[in-house]
């Protein structure tokens, strides 16, 4: 690939609503927009960092201005793998590259990396911590949803009565759990318990990044899915006899490169997948879609939490989501 020139922006998106989960409470959220030009031809990528890796938008613009003159000189996608830390940076750049190889190609990304042709998935719709009454009547609200997953603060009695109110308002939904790290071994045995008595099917990250160890020889009623506790593929080794699922986000490892290989590494290893992300536009969700093509379980409602997204947009329909290439990712992309 030829020189580039790259631009970069940072971007502070409003929530619709505080959002709330183990440990926060959201009410804006900033990103990173990267922009690559070969002179006829762009790509872009959007990147929302990892909170709890202090990956914010100061870091991620670091990240990227310190490889800038490696970026600009032409890089690949495989070298940027070894130019750049795994992060929302990562990802911004990475996506770029993925858009701008295909206008250049004249090809869908889909087509590029390999996936089979795009078509709408299920995705889950979540709830933010909040009393179990507003809680079920949010889940009430969401009337087109096939599923919805639950954030929970760590407070055992207050999240299962949360559970509970949820499933007793949708008898008719999938159900996923997520525990952003909010609990001991101790309190997982009756907080699975009660969890499987209202019919959840997943539960992700009970116990915090660090503790994987704790899981071993634990058994779960529900498929436990690591997220906080997975990255980078380096992490996918560690997964197994403790996890069954692993939850891939694009702003964790660094773009949709590493995502498709932590997708194979998975598999090779016994999980399943399942495609997550971070509060971002629909810039963030399409590169996010293409790997959902092949995953288990999908999450990809983080538009939905903004008080505006992009345009054009990815789509929300009888409860699945739908990315078309001219969103990001087709050569006629905007």
């Amino acid at each position: 690939m030829g020189a580039l020139k790259l631009d970069i922006r940072r971007e502070t998106l409003r929530l619709a609503a505080p959002f709330r989960i183990s440990g926060h409470v959201f009410e804006e959220t900033e990103v990173v927009v990267a922009v690559l030009s070969d002179g006829t031809h762009h790509g872009r990528g959007e990147g929302g960092g990892v909170y709890y890796l202090n990956d914010d938008a100061d870091n991620m613009i670091a990240d990227i201005e310190a490889t800038r003159s490696g970026i600009e000189a032409g890089i690949d996608r495989a070298a940027l793998q070894d130019l750049m830390p795994a992060g929302g940076g990562r990802n911004a750049v990475d996506c770029a590259l993925w858009e701008l190889e295909a206008k250049q190609q004249g090809v869908p990304v889909w087509r590029l990396a390999g996936v089979p042709e795009p078509k709408p998935v299920v995705t889950t719709f979540t709830l933010g911590a909040d009393s179990p009454e507003k809680m079920a009547a949010g889940a009430s609200a969401y009337a087109d949803a096939r599923a919805i997953k639950v954030k929970l603060t760590g407070e055992l009695d207050l999240d299962i009565a949360r559970v509970e109110a949820i499933r007793a308002a949708r008898p008719d939904v999938w159900l996923g759990v997520d525990a952003n790290q909010g609990f001991t071994l101790r309190e997982l045995g009756e907080l699975s318990a009660a969890l499987d008595a209202c019919r959840v099917s997943l539960l992700e990250q009970p116990l915090a990044r660090g503790r994987e160890g704790e899981l071993e020889g634990f058994t779960s009623p529900m498929p436990i899915a690591a997220d906080e506790s997975a990255l980078t593929c380096a992490d996918v080794p560690g997964l197994a006899g403790r996890f069954a699922v692993n939850n891939i986000k694009l702003d964790k490892c660094g773009g949709l490169t590493e995502a498709l290989a932590i997708a194979k590494a998975s598999r090779e290893a016994g999980l399943q997948v399942m495609v997550g992300n971070m509060v971002g536009t629909s810039l963030a969700m399409a590169p996010a879609f293409v790997l959902a093509q092949i995953c288990d379980f999908v999450d990809l409602d983080g538009p939905t939490f903004l008080a505006r997204d992009r345009e054009p947009s990815v789509t929300y329909s009888d409860g699945t989501v739908w990315a078309g290439d001219d969103v990001w990712g087709g050569p006629g992309a905007a």
